[in-house]
């Protein structure tokens, strides 16, 4: 392996450099001013180290959990307390759960931490903990359903379970993704409709609807109140059905013009119509089946290596629940660049969507998308020039460079073929 590797490397190293091409006419550049860039360098390189390191530990967590036999004295406990699956589910889970969240809660705390210092949050310690509190009982909630679920499907059937519990597992996803707009979400931001105090910005959003021929009644587009406890701009769109929504954060109303709110409702819209929410529901249970035939192996293979050491006594025992939180976590990290580079593939075609749908609307769209993302590079602290490596592993959208470069130079329209928008 390690020949191999440095054959690569090496290949990669003798390969004849090819020539640099010139950018395309009226490209700009992303940049910014030396005391700002080396703050978004620091911020950058501070969130890649904890972003790694977290994952790292994380798996070690888990390790631990399992090495120290605390996975099977919360299992004992349970077991003692009842001998119904379910009030042992009800026992078990959130101790799993929080001894684990809490052995990687100093993580989330640096994390919030950097968001404070590098003036990204303004959120208050209390604030910040009462949402850790909430994210955990949610989590917790869940959690109890669907391990009570799995381990059921894995006693009656232990050859098949992955299958049948994906099954089983598809409405409970759908159903998250349907009520979480207006369930969840509302328990850690307000929400008000745009057209509450933004009316005459509602007006022009409707004809940015029109141009792309379709219908997103008002009451489909909410403000959200993200100047509570960030600096950043943002929107999204979320749901799917009867509660999809495009949401604004009330920074990005405070922080851009209207010819850029539309180009970032634009881009949202473009969510929207190419259906990126159902498609990434659709390929997250898929991934979720890989996900669990690949659980059913390693595990098989962990516990008939490691069991005993673990005190897990089988398959069907709580205690190993953990195991299979261990391969989840390293299948999803190494997984993470296959998602992340879908993810970019999309907001890349919601950029173009988001320059074609303003066409004719806004002067010079180009330039203003262009300094759309100049703007949700500077408040976000983007560095210009990021690690190729971190890019490629950690970026859910196109650096703030190649979309600033991107957008100010797209113009289909002068050769008569845009993309999306005719």
């Amino acid at each position: 392996m390690r020949a191999l590797l440095f054959c690569f490397l090496l290949t990669i190293s003798l390969a004849p450099a090819q020539p640099v091409q010139p950018p395309p006419p009226n490209t700009q550049t992303y940049s910014l001013p030396p005391d700002k860039l080396q703050k978004a360098v620091d911020y950058a390189h501070a969130r890649h180290w904890l972003y790694f390191i977290s994952q790292i530990y994380g798996v070690a967590a888990l390790l631990a959990i399992l090495a120290f036999g605390i996975a099977a004295k919360f299992r004992d406990w349970a077991e003692a307390a009842s001998r119904r699956r379910f009030i042992q589910a009800i026992i078990f889970v959130p101790l799993l759960l929080l001894a684990n969240d809490l052995l990687n809660i100093p993580f989330a705390i640096y994390g919030q931490h950097l968001e404070l210092i590098f003036q990204q949050s303004i959120q208050s310690w209390p604030s910040w903990l009462w949402d850790w509190t909430k994210g955990e009982l949610l989590a917790i909630l869940l959690s109890i359903v669907l391990a009570f679920i799995l381990y059921a499907v894995i006693r009656r059937s232990p050859a098949r379970w992955w299958f049948y519990f994906w099954l089983a597992s598809l409405p409970i996803l759908f159903t998250i993704a349907f009520v979480e707009p207006f369930v969840v979400e509302p328990m850690f931001f307000k929400f008000e409709p745009l057209a509450k105090q933004h009316s005459a910005l509602v007006t022009d959003l409707e004809k940015v609807v029109a141009r792309g021929g379709l219908a997103i009644p008002p009451d489909r587009m909410f403000e959200m109140k993200a100047s509570e406890k960030v600096t950043s701009i943002n929107a999204y769109v979320t749901g799917f059905g009867a509660s999809k929504r495009v949401v604004v954060w009330d920074t990005t109303l405070q922080k851009l013009t209207t010819p850029e709110i539309l180009m970032v409702f634009g881009h949202e819209m473009g969510h929207y119509v190419l259906g990126h929410v159902r498609n990434s529901l659709i390929l997250a249970a898929l991934f979720g089946l890989l996900l669990l035939y690949a659980g059913f192996h390693v595990l098989h293979w962990l516990i008939r290596r490691w069991g005993p050491r673990w005190h897990i006594r089988g398959l069907t025992d709580w205690a190993s629940l953990p195991a299979l939180l261990l391969v989840a976590s390293v299948f999803g990290f190494f997984s993470e660049p296959v998602a992340n580079g879908y993810s970019r593939w999309q907001e890349h075609q919601a950029d173009i969507y988001g320059l074609e749908v303003i066409h004719g609307l806004v002067p010079n769209p180009a330039a203003v998308a262009a300094h759309t993302f100049q703007v949700l590079g500077e408040e976000g602290l983007d560095e210009p020039d990021p690690n190729p490596f971190i890019e490629f592993w950690t970026f859910s959208h196109p650096s703030i460079s190649e979309r600033v470069a991107f957008s100010s130079s797209y113009n289909p329209w002068s050769t008569g073929t845009p993309k999306y928008v005719k």
